[in-house]
């Protein structure tokens, strides 16, 4: 029995060495690459403010996370949900970067990169080599539902993450088509106990917020972090 983690970061901006910092995170536990309705789910407060550009991206103010704790507050659950299993991310640097330099800051070990992380956006580059690596991108390609995708949100988008890492890694063919309805119903539970946990508030995006959206992350996520 093979456990990893799957997992996603919402930051205020791109980079943590001009004082960026985590807002949310969300991780799903798996099992031989296979969602069990495990997760962990936080809000942050960054103890900075959050700029608008990035408040476009994720619907997030400053106001939406006054209460809640400080990273140093949760770090030890978080360190504890993962584990030492490996790190599944889109974009994994960036994630990886922005939560080491959050562990750093309140004295814990760093997460180390090139033992525990897999990327999905390599894994896809490898396997659809010269088309898009974005999460929508696969989601679209695969037939994943995006209804839900307005603003970025880390618990959802783990959520779609999850459908489309099972296709990287084989699909049905590899993780459910051999393992019999049993696993196919595993998968599926699993995802239905992400989906049905409450959504967070949030009005719908603007027309002109979905195009900055789509610009940031295709500028920053995909652009900075995997440059070729």
């Amino acid at each position: 029995m093979k456990r990893s983690i799957l997992f996603d970061t919402e930051t205020t901006g791109f980079d943590p060495d001009m004082g960026d910092r985590i807002i949310e995170i969300a991780a799903l536990e798996l099992i031989d690459d296979l969602p069990t309705g495990e997760a962990y789910h936080v809000l942050i407060h960054p103890e900075r403010d959050i700029p608008p550009e990035a408040t476009k991206v994720h619907g997030f103010r400053i106001e939406d996370l006054e209460g809640k704790p400080r990273f140093a507050e949760v770090a030890d659950g978080f360190l504890e949900f993962i584990g030492d299993s490996p790190m599944i991310a889109h974009n994994a640097r960036f994630d990886f970067k922005f939560v080491n330099a959050e562990l750093k800051a309140c004295g814990r070990e760093p997460l180390d990169y090139a033992s525990r992380a897999i990327d999905t956006v390599e894994m896809a580059r490898k396997k659809y080599p010269g088309l898009p690596a974005s999460l929508d991108a696969l989601c679209r390609r695969f037939g994943i539902d995006l209804s839900q995708r307005g603003t970025h949100n880390a618990l959802l988008d783990c959520k779609l993450l999850a459908e489309v890492y099972v296709e990287l890694m084989g699909g049905r063919q590899r993780g459910l088509g051999l393992a019999g309805p049993s696993r196919s119903r595993s998968m599926t539970d699993g995802i239905n106990a992400l989906a049905h946990r409450p959504p967070r508030k949030m009005a719908p995006p603007t027309a002109e917020e979905l195009q900055a959206h789509e610009a940031f992350v295709s500028t920053i996520k995909d652009a900075v972090w995997h440059r070729e």
